[in-house]
């Protein structure tokens, strides 16, 4: 089970200010920095109301960053949509509409946006 991620970004804050935005619909904050470094997070199903939020995305600066392709969990088709919605309005590149692909598999729902490196950010939903 992989704990947490870094992406590796050209510019701290304006993918501080993307990452922000494009994942709030999914529930992601900010939870930790030490600045120039931001650690994200999002409440962990179940926990209670008060848990600590683990810091499982971490945006790292760096010089030459190589992009990469990062994956986050929606609870919905809905939430999908949202975080589509949001990741363009917040500057995101579209790399695939929010849609079904059972090319992965039955359920699969899932939108790609392009952030200011190019990293390829996904929200999927795995269906039931």
């Amino acid at each position: 089970m992989i704990d947490h991620i870094s992406i590796n970004v050209s510019n701290s804050e304006v993918s501080k200010a993307f990452y922000t935005a494009a994942l709030e619909p999914l529930g992601y904050r900010i939870v930790m920095e030490f600045d120039p470094v931001v650690g994200m997070g999002a409440p962990l199903p179940n926990a209670p109301e008060d848990a600590p939020i683990p810091a499982d995305l971490w945006i790292v600066p760096a010089e030459n960053p190589t992009p990469c392709h990062i994956a986050v969990s929606a609870s919905s088709p809905e939430q999908v949509g949202a975080f589509y919605r949001a990741a363009i309005a917040a500057g995101g590149v579209d790399n695939g509409e929010p849609g079904e692909r059972p090319h992965y598999h039955p359920g699969y729902y899932g939108a790609f946006v392009l952030d200011p490196d190019g990293n390829n950010l996904e929200a999927v939903f795995h269906g039931n």
